[in-house]
């Protein structure tokens, strides 16, 4: 074969080329510190690293997710928190409001006060987060949640605040099966709160005369009064003029009017009607002799009603703490006159901290969702971070260089590429002209 001085330079040029080519490849690894430059050097690795690197975007993703959505749950409890704090100062200016020294000025700056509160509650109600959503309107984030004032409820213009949110939750996908609401709808929040003991209101006649003030009850056998297919009765007092002094006595009716101490219709025989003790719970089921029956509830009567005065039964309804608010300032400014209305301004003292303590149990039970959603929060982070380094060590295994081998290797080339320069300088100056 013959050897043209044309193929001897080609040759030692393409054999440099390729050992600079590897020792340029070398030097790309060494300075990004990865194995796998192009998919070429290794296919089924860079093929893997790349399943696992969407797999560990994903869960980045999911990072920033449970980020976001324990910041809303933050802001959301930082509201909550400034509502209970607001609850302490409600019941220790309820209980101040109920006595009985205090002069109708002196109520009247109570209420100057709770009215500024209503404003500071509305101001809450209505918060919104860094993005101008906001936080109680459910899925209506730019709808202002709540509207109407202290003013419209007392007159009877309006029966209660108005809600103009809906009942969404949103919510924010931290895990490839969890969806964890960060917001809580208003109307849960404010609105839907059982008035009175949860299950019943007490609420004295509008014509009673007497100082008999009714507490908010108790329910003794839940099953009992929840199976009732009608919840409203009243209790009835009367005199019995036959003892000396007149006993006062009372009666059970139920919503037609008929008594359940006889099982008959109308009111019951003075002698068949329960003796009255001034502060010892009605039981609300049969005694002794008395048909059967049985509500599964107590009522306690403090003071003298008079002939006729009565207490009605009903079952409880939803009432927001702004309208509770409302009604206690409306008490407040209209002074009582008389020991009747007296009685009267006391029961609705009981009935508003009845009120505001069902509110409050109601912030405290969506303070403690908010707690929990960010609980679950914090375990879920945990678990992200595990997995996200699981998937960093695999992209390590897959991509990071031997850093030993490579500069084993860089060496190794620098000396081929040495040794292809130099053997070519020798090649290339072979001439049969040298030894003419």
């Amino acid at each position: 074969m013959r050897i043209s001085t044309n193929m001897i330079y080609n040759a030692g040029v393409a054999a440099i080329n390729r050992q600079t080519a590897d020792l340029l490849h070398l030097q790309q690894q060494v300075s990004t510190g990865r194995r796998i430059i192009t998919p070429a050097d290794d296919p089924v690795a860079a093929a893997r690293a790349l399943e696992v690197q969407q797999a560990k975007d994903v869960v980045d993703q999911f990072s920033a997710n449970q980020g976001n959505a324990q910041a809303s749950l933050n802001l959301e409890e930082a509201q909550l928190s400034s509502v209970r704090d607001m609850f302490g100062r409600l019941r220790e200016l309820t209980v101040q409001a109920g006595n009985d020294p205090l002069s109708a000025n002196d109520r009247r700056s109570i209420a100057m006060e709770l009215r500024s509160r209503f404003d500071e509650l509305m101001g809450i109600a209505n918060a919104t987060d860094g993005s101008g959503q906001y936080l109680f309107s459910g899925f209506q984030g730019s709808t202002t949640p709540f509207s109407g004032n202290v003013d419209a409820i007392i007159s009877g213009a309006s029966t209660e605040v108005q809600y103009l949110g809906d009942d969404g939750q949103r919510t924010l996908q931290v895990s490839p099966t969890r969806y964890v609401p960060v917001s809580d709808a208003g109307n849960d929040v404010f609105m839907r709160i059982k008035n009175g003991n949860g299950y019943f209101t007490t609420a004295y006649a509008a014509g009673n005369t007497g100082t008999g003030i009714a507490d908010a009850g108790s329910v003794t056998n839940p099953q009992t009064w929840n199976a009732l297919a009608n919840k409203n009765y009243s209790i009835v007092f009367a005199s019995d003029a036959s003892t000396t002094p007149a006993t006062t006595r009372y009666d059970i009716l139920d919503a037609g009017g008929n008594s359940l101490l006889t099982g008959g219709p109308g009111a019951a025989p003075i002698a068949n009607q329960r003796v009255y003790k001034s502060g010892e719970a009605i039981v609300l089921a049969s005694q002794g002799a008395e048909p059967a029956f049985d509500l599964g509830a107590t009522v306690t009567v403090s003071g003298d009603p008079a002939v006729g005065d009565s207490f009605a039964i009903a079952p409880s309804t939803s009432q927001s703490l702004f309208k509770t608010l409302a009604n206690l300032i409306g008490k407040l400014e209209k002074a009582p006159f008389g020991a009747a209305e007296q009685a009267k301004f006391s029961a609705d003292i009981g009935s508003a901290l009845t009120n505001l303590g069902q509110a409050q149990e109601n912030i405290l039970r969506v303070s403690a969702a908010v707690g929990a959603r960010g609980n679950e929060l914090d375990s879920l982070a945990s678990t992200n971070a595990d997995v996200a380094l699981q998937y960093q060590q695999n992209l390590s295994n897959l991509q990071d260089l031997d850093w030993a081998k490579a500069l084993s290797d860089i060496t190794r080339k620098q000396t081929d590429l040495e040794a292809a320069q130099k053997s070519f300088v020798s090649t290339s100056q072979l001439s049969l002209f040298n030894y003419l």
